[in-house]
């Protein structure tokens, strides 16, 4: 597998041969990730907990993949747009998360930060 940088600049390098840079400032991707996460989650719409498996088995896997491929794709542009190290980013909110979910009292529960 290659690394953020490595997606980046391919991500990067396909805006730039289309002329695509004009139109992707941070308001618009982040409206543009808001609108490929809402076709990511039209796949699950209507389908039971318990029937996940069994729908993504019956052909709507890969439209999934592709619907968050484009998730990833636009998050990267965004990276790029606000000039930041997505991986330090990453690396970041997994650290604080970790402070607000710590082992003993998240593991295995669903409540929010607040709640524990």
């Amino acid at each position: 597998m290659g690394d953020w940088q490595e997606l980046k600049n391919k991500v990067d390098e396909f805006i730039k041969v289309r002329d695509w840079g004009q139109f992707h400032n941070p308001k618009d991707i982040a409206v543009s990730i808001s609108i490929e996460a809402a076709e990511l989650l039209e796949n699950f719409q209507w389908v039971r907990s318990d029937d996940v498996e069994a729908h993504l088995g019956n052909g709507k896997l890969a439209e999934v993949k592709d619907e968050l491929a484009d998730v990833v794709i636009y998050c990267l542009s965004m990276a790029s747009a606000l000039d930041v190290d997505l991986e330090a980013l990453v690396l970041e909110k997994l650290r604080k998360n970790g402070e607000k979910y710590p082992v003993d009292k998240s593991k295995g529960s669903y409540k929010k930060y607040t709640e524990l």
